[in-house]
């Protein structure tokens, strides 16, 4: 076998020496890398504090009254997980391959050259779809919103879907899917998470008693918190806050009740209902020309 006069046996052994030593090398720091993002994750999908995902014992408390808490926090672990091991892969990857170029002594000037004219040309091609990738990469990481929760973009708003690194997919009341690009959400209004509030507003004539009616209000609120259907939905006592306006049709009065997540559409309902049957036993007048607000 004929070689070149530079590539004697012992260069090529301690070539091919150094070639496997890269490899191993790259191997060993991959399955590091690897075991220590499992390990994260899985902190992170118990509710662990002190790391990337953890957080004081007031907010986790907080967290954990939203529906599906453990499976949301469980998905967005993973998630994470899943984009630090592919960047972690790539980098090594990159990184071994241009030092098995240098021992191989094929030029590595060039290539790092025109590799870097190829991502700044991507850079430039591809702004948007770096913008989305890195605020769903902060989206999920500040935990903004998760699949359940029922949200206002702006543009759209509803119950949320779907979560990825570049869209976020929801549902609004009338059965809309909205598909909003993570780059694109420039404020963020969510109704989920660590609790509502209930707030109904009721008007009522102006010869009404208003010391009756609030009596009749916070009668009917604390009914409804007592209540053992209502045990984990109602968090606190209801609060009448009294004369919210006066408008031309009558004295609004306003009550407030806090409630786990999502649940302040329902007791709203549900309250609407008791304090009529109330006012009706009562003999309130609740004026006919008033129209109800829709909600989800």
């Amino acid at each position: 076998m004929n070689l070149p006069a530079s590539w004697t046996w012992e260069v090529l052994i301690e070539a091919g020496t150094q070639l496997v030593l890269i490899l191993v090398l790259a191997l060993v720091i991959r399955w590091l890398a690897g075991r220590g993002i499992r390990r994260v994750v899985r902190r992170a999908m118990h509710g662990g504090n002190g790391g990337p995902f953890g957080g004081t014992r007031a907010a986790e408390s907080l967290r954990d009254r939203r529906p599906g808490a453990g499976e949301r926090r469980k998905q967005r672990a993973q998630a994470l997980g899943d984009l630090l091991s592919s960047v972690v892969t790539l980098v090594i990857a990159g990184v071994t391959l241009v030092m098995l170029l240098g021992v191989a002594g094929v030029p590595i000037a060039p290539l790092l050259t025109s590799a870097g004219i190829l991502g700044i040309a991507l850079g430039f091609g591809a702004q948007t779809l770096v913008k989305d990738y890195l605020a769903g990469i902060f989206m999920i990481l500040e935990d903004q919103y998760g699949v359940g929760d029922w949200i206002d973009l702006g543009e759209g708003s509803g119950e949320v879907e779907s979560v990825s690194l570049r869209v976020t997919r929801l549902r609004d009341t009338d059965g809309t899917v909205w598909y909003v690009r993570n780059g694109e959400v420039l404020r963020v209004g969510n109704q989920s998470q660590g609790w509502a509030r209930s707030v109904l507003d009721v008007t009522v004539a102006y010869e009404t008693d208003l010391d009756l009616a609030q009596q009749v209000l916070a009668q009917e609120a604390h009914a409804m918190f007592e209540d053992p259907d209502y045990q984990g939905i109602i968090l606190e006592e209801p609060a009448v806050w009294g004369v919210n306006d006066l408008a031309k049709d009558g004295v609004v009065l306003r009550v407030a009740i806090k409630t786990a997540p999502l649940q302040q559409w329902a007791t709203t309902r549900a309250l609407r209902e008791r304090v009529k049957n109330g006012f009706d036993r009562e003999g309130i007048r609740i004026p006919t020309s008033l129209l109800t607000e829709t909600t989800p």
